[in-house]
């Protein structure tokens, strides 16, 4: 379809209309598609439907598609134009030729050449244009199909170009069950230049959301094995009483029988809780002891007892020293995780421990050659 929409230079929704028609196996291979680039730009004459066997009569009809009788509706309009068909028996017409029955064609030819000639039309020219629609009828779109297949398309196309945060933040959202289209969407995130934030407990909601400096927020629905409950849950937390400010913090504060620790976990592994502690080993290794303070602090108040020594403080740099002593992870397992939890690695790459290395043996990288490549080709083509 890039390639069809590169070669035809669509310039207004008409030909948007026919893209959809166009791009489908019969118009394909039947060679009308290299017609219709060709008559759009010129390299063709235009003709009513063929240079041959034509009428001035059918050039309203045609004239939106270049005289390719791309559309159902263009069959039913000819028939009626030329041979005086009623619109239910334009409607049988179309039928009959996308059925192909022998009978009926036969039955319909004969009608068709006596309304022409009713129409004051020659009987040879209608024979010969009747075979052209019925040899491109076997090929024709429904075009009120086409044409709200098109609206959508141009909706969304307007939508990426004007708002593209929010529109692929949308696109991701509505297949974020969808891990493998996930990955393919923040890949056309990077190539936009559009920047795709890990999720983060202290700013991101069920779905992906844009901040406010643009940039796209990963929904923390997409982290595997943290379900819709455990988020609300998480948001519910952060909106009644502001942001948190570590880990122990953060289990203090939500649940732990609806947000436990395998959800806790991945939400570590995923990145979302980047912010809450020195680095994501610490923060593994703290989360029992986080978990058992929390009850202990929930016990407490639900005996109306008040922590006298500050178990949990307001003070992010004095929790500190209540993480256990880790050592921060290598990249290969901090990354791990993320593509454990997201699919994909969203922070960084195995490979870039290598880049170095790799200089000395390569000196392009696949991305750039392919971006090259289309660069190339969108200079040629002039666009």
């Amino acid at each position: 379809m890039k390639e069809l929409i590169k070669r035809l230079q669509p310039d207004s929704f008409e030909d948007m209309i026919a893209l959809v028609a166009l791009f489908r196996p019969g118009p394909l291979q039947s060679g009308m598609v290299d017609n219709f680039i060709d008559r759009k730009h010129g390299r063709e004459q235009v003709s009513y439907p063929d240079e041959k066997w034509q009428h001035p009569s059918l050039q309203e009809t045609l004239e939106p598609t270049y005289g390719i009788i791309l559309y159902q509706e263009q069959v039913m309009q000819i028939a009626q134009t030329l041979a005086g068909y009623t619109l239910g028996g334009a409607d049988l017409l179309r039928r009959a030729m996308g059925k192909k029955k022998p009978e009926e064609m036969a039955k319909q030819r004969a009608i068709f050449e006596k309304g022409a000639i009713a129409n004051g039309i020659d009987g040879e020219l209608a024979m010969r244009i009747f075979d052209l629609v019925e040899k491109f009828a076997g090929y024709g779109f429904n075009k009120s199909h086409s044409a709200a297949y098109a609206l959508v398309s141009y909706q969304t196309l307007w939508l990426k170009a004007h708002y593209p945060a929010e529109f692929m933040a949308a696109v991701m959202t509505a297949d974020m069950d969808n891990t493998d289209k996930v990955v393919g969407l923040v890949e056309e995130c990077r190539r936009m230049k559009l920047t795709v934030l890990p999720p983060d407990v202290n700013a991101g909601l069920h779905h992906f959301t844009v901040n406010d400096q643009g940039e796209i927020v990963y929904g923390v629905g997409a982290i595997k094995g943290v379900g819709e409950g455990p988020i609300e849950t998480i948001v519910a937390a952060r909106e009644q009483d502001g942001y948190f400010l570590d880990l122990f913090d953060f289990c203090a504060r939500i649940d732990t029988k609806k947000v436990n620790k395998r959800v806790i976990e991945r939400l570590i592994r995923a990145g979302a809780m980047d912010k809450l502690g020195p680095h994501r080993a610490a923060m593994m290794a703290s989360v029992d002891e986080a978990i058992r303070a929390a009850s202990q602090h929930h016990q407490a108040e639900a005996y109306g007892q008040t922590d006298m020594f500050g178990v949990l403080t307001d003070a992010p740099e004095e929790v500190e020293h209540a993480y256990a002593h880790a050592a921060p992870w290598p990249d290969k397992i901090w990354l791990e995780g993320e593509r454990e939890t997201l699919g994909l690695y969203l922070t960084g790459h195995p490979i870039n421990s290598y880049r170095k290395e790799l200089k000395n043996y390569v000196t392009w990288r696949l991305e750039d050659a392919h971006a090259t490549k289309r660069d190339v080709i969108s200079t040629v083509s002039g666009w």
